[in-house]
């Protein structure tokens, strides 16, 4: 099963479950995470999801390989992506989401933070959003939510350098809310999840639809600009180098 799926005390824990590959997102697992995320905005017993990863990764990102073969495979490119199917899924999510950063989070594992009500990090973990190494643009809205979320400078150096960052890093610059040891992460994560899951999830609804209204144009405006940089760019010269480069260290 790549995504687990638990209930306790009305937290839906989502576990991003392809530790094989860095939990990497196939679009398999971008469908099934977009599945969960509505399922649990319908289910009335569940008041707050937590989404973290299983092994020593949250996330890889997305999967490179699809990538690779989008562009070699126009049959496999013209089936569209449920990437933008968990975008919208995270957009539209109502009640209160608490990411566990349990390892490396590249691309769209550190791109999801902002859409996160709360993300806690274990000291251990690394972000990345490897855009400008890959040749591509930013996604996931991350060029309109990262500024708000982190400030410019800050955004601009995740976005641009493609170089990782730490936990310590992360924290600074306020895209996690608390860093913990590794082995205190997914209690701590889940002893908040719990104190929101308390509070009526009327209330804990209203509360959100206030915050992320003014945000949801902004978002929708930004995920457009993106995709037509991300068309330009995906196949282009830079982009195909370095996805050749990366499938070639693969295979040898």
């Amino acid at each position: 099963m790549i995504l687990q799926i638990a209930d306790d005390q009305r937290v839906r824990t989502l576990t991003l479950n392809r530790p094989e590959v860095l939990n990497a997102f196939n679009e398999e697992l971008y469908h099934a995470t977009a599945t969960a995320l509505n399922e649990a905005a319908d289910d009335p017993d569940v008041a707050v999801v937590l989404l973290t990863g299983a092994g020593r990764a949250f996330s890889a990102g997305n999967d490179l390989n699809e990538m690779q073969r989008r562009i070699t495979d126009p049959a496999f490119n013209e089936q569209g992506s449920h990437f933008s199917t968990m975008i919208d899924a995270l957009a539209d999510f109502p009640k209160p989401l608490i990411c566990a950063v349990n390892g490396v989070g590249v691309g769209i594992g550190t791109t999801i933070l902002g859409y996160a009500d709360l993300a806690f990090m274990s000291s251990t973990a690394r972000l990345k959003t490897p855009f400008t190494s890959l040749g591509v643009a930013p996604e996931a809205a991350s060029s309109y939510l990262l500024p708000r979320l982190i400030g410019r400078q800050n955004a601009a150096w995740l976005l641009m350098s493609s170089e990782w960052v730490n936990a310590d890093e992360a924290h600074r610059m306020g895209l996690v809310w608390k860093v913990c040891e590794p082995d205190d992460l997914l209690p701590e994560a889940r002893r908040h999840a719990e104190v929101l899951a308390s509070r009526p999830i009327s209330s804990l609804t209203a509360v959100k639809q206030t915050m992320v209204a003014p945000t949801l144009e902004g978002i929708a405006a930004a995920t457009e600009r993106e995709n037509q940089q991300f068309a330009v760019l995906m196949g282009a010269a830079a982009n195909a180098a370095a996805l050749a480069d990366f499938t070639g260290k693969r295979s040898q």
